[in-house]
């Protein structure tokens, strides 16, 4: 018997993304379904699929920014979030700075607290816009 010679497979070029440079002008900020289409639009893939990443990106935060994770997490270019634990502090006496009358201000119990710094490209943006 003969043996059949095995085809070699055709490489299929995968799809470069396009994107549609969309500059926006905004009086106010985009809300969550707007921002949602707009980015859909330019992206020019369906809404699902820029939800499904938005909720994939928040789940890679929380495992940085959790207590097992290393505590920080960067947006590339945009901005770094850093987790921050801060002391408890005791009570202790002191001036009301708005009525100027001696006040006891309350003890803090121990906490996190996200620190959230933009990144050059996010101060540019902003500077240049």
């Amino acid at each position: 018997m003969a043996r059949a010679k095995k085809r070699a497979a055709k490489k299929v070029a995968a799809k470069k993304a396009t994107y549609k440079n969309a500059t926006l002008k905004l009086s106010h900020p985009l809300k969550k379904a707007q921002l949602y289409a707009h980015l859909s639009d330019c992206a020019q893939v369906p809404r699902k699929n820029i939800s499904e990443t938005f909720r994939a990106l928040a789940q890679v935060m929380q495992s940085h920014l959790k207590k097992s994770g290393p505590g920080e997490f960067t947006v590339p270019g945009l901005l770094k979030c850093k987790v921050i634990r801060k002391p408890a502090t005791k009570a202790r006496k002191g001036i009301n700075p708005f009525t100027g009358e001696p006040t006891t201000f309350k003890a803090k119990p121990a906490r996190n607290v996200i620190k959230i710094r933009a990144l050059k490209a996010l101060k540019e943006m902003a500077n240049n816009g």
